[in-house]
């Protein structure tokens, strides 16, 4: 698939950005990242999906600048913001590994995603103000992060280092390598329901569209409507109880 290479390890789909030499997400990329996530909500056997590069020292510089021409934008940014819902809706935590530069979309792919990794000499940047325009899934998203960070990021243009990002809480953690980082979150999310980390996942990214009262009596009926009714949720209670491992059969 080209500009997109794929693997399942660890029960975890590992999708690996492979177009050289920055991993720019032209349309033809955006197009096979899509049809990969398409397939993924009805797979209740993977615990993580994980997004790297197969390329040194750069995570991805972004879409493609010729692509952001008055002709070619609306179609650019529907294929890019396709696969972001895509993303957003999936019953699997999300999980970036970042070495090196992460700019431009390849930012808000990376940023959008539920735990981010990354190593100290990886830098994040928005630098779509110095063609006089500006990011749509980073006004919307990192908004909601770190609004001050987003500010500085859409506004600014520069890049910020990884201390900076982590600092801001944009990313989850600075670590000496993103791969096996990611590989220890994936061992550690392979031990929990599937179910479980869907509803879970779906509480955390949709919990703050209101008042606090508003979120809370959402979330309350999302849990005794979709938790609560399980196998696994009484499986969990079951094996607390009686003091064993559990058994979970991903429903």
């Amino acid at each position: 698939m080209r500009g997109v290479a794929i693997e399942e390890a660890g029960s975890a789909l590992w999708i690996t950005l492979q177009r050289p030499p920055l991993n720019v997400l032209d349309l033809h990329t955006l197009r096979a990242l899509h049809a990969v996530a398409e397939p993924l909500a009805g797979r209740r056997d993977l615990h993580a999906v994980v997004f790297r590069s197969g390329i040194e020292g750069t995570f991805s510089a972004g879409a493609d600048v010729a692509e952001h021409s008055r002709e070619l934008a609306p179609e650019m940014l529907s294929a890019f913001h396709g696969l972001v819902r895509l993303l957003h809706a999936l019953p699997q935590p999300t999980v970036a590994a970042v070495d090196g530069r992460c700019l431009g979309a390849g930012c808000e792919l990376a940023l959008f995603c539920d735990v981010v990794l990354a190593t100290r000499r990886s830098t994040f940047g928005q630098p779509e103000i110095d063609l006089a325009c500006f990011p749509p899934v980073a006004a919307a998203w990192l908004a909601r992060i770190s609004p001050r960070a987003a500010f500085e990021m859409v506004l600014g243009g520069a890049p910020i280092s990884a201390a900076e990002a982590a600092a801001a809480g944009l990313i989850t953690r600075v670590v000496d390598d993103a791969e096996r980082a990611a590989a220890d979150w994936v061992a550690r999310l392979s031990r929990k329901s599937t179910a479980a980390l869907a509803l879970a996942r779906r509480a955390l990214r949709t919990g703050s569209s209101g008042t606090f009262e508003d979120d809370l009596a959402r979330l309350e009926a999302l849990y005794v409507a979709e938790v609560l009714p399980t196998d696994d949720a009484a499986e969990g209670v079951a094996a607390f109880l009686e003091k064993r491992p559990p058994s979970w059969r991903n429903r």
